[in-house]
């Protein structure tokens, strides 16, 4: 993967250079969260990075909306992404290549899965679970989480046994992976108001 941003960064006419504050997908330790991290450093200015992080994409599109942010960052692979795209009040400024953190299935530590686990996700990475997954964990149910770092935090809540999560959000909610891990090498569009070409 090239070192730094410029040299995946896809522009458009709605380029405007400078990255003043991101909005995109929290709590913290989501993929979304690096890749805004790598897109300041890339497309900002100097000083500590101003990157929101908010419950939702579509939570971060009406910070855009409000003002309190100047760009809007989503991962290709959210499933609702369309909507951003047809928007009229939305321009797509640019998209660059990002490679997530590494995403696993992890556990509580000490924590004893019996029976069939209940395992939080975000709805994106949904298919990962099949590949990682241990085989005696393989009738899983799954439970829904508006991010991969809100599934972590499911997880260490004791509400699911396990969570599809990012190796920050493992470890920021003290979960201990029992699957390999694997990054995801992901494009990611950075949209801006105004209205489209």
């Amino acid at each position: 993967m090239p070192s730094t941003l410029h040299e995946n960064w896809i522009g458009t006419g709605a380029d405007k250079g400078t990255v003043a504050r991101i909005a995109t997908l929290g709590p913290p330790g989501t993929s979304s969260e690096q890749a805004a991290l790598c897109l300041w450093l890339g497309r900002g200015t100097s000083g500590p990075a101003s990157i929101q992080l908010h419950d939702t994409y579509e939570e971060a599109c009406a910070a855009l909306h409000d003002g309190a942010a100047s760009h809007l960052l989503v991962a290709n692979a959210y499933p609702h992404i369309n909507t951003f795209y047809m928007s009229p009040k939305l321009q797509l400024a640019g998209a660059f290549i990002f490679d997530t953190p590494p995403y696993g299935i992890a556990a509580p530590h000490g924590h004893t899965v019996r029976g069939r686990p209940r395992i939080a996700t975000h709805s994106a990475p949904v298919p990962l679970i099949e590949e990682l997954i241990p085989d005696e964990y393989r009738e899983a149910e799954l439970v829904l989480a508006d991010s991969t770092s809100a599934a972590a935090v499911k997880a260490r809540e004791r509400e699911t046994d396990l969570a599809l999560t990012t190796e920050p959000a493992a470890k920021a909610n003290s979960l201990c992976f029992i699957s390999r891990t694997r990054s995801i090498r992901m494009l990611w569009s950075v949209f801006r108001l105004g209205a489209a070409d």
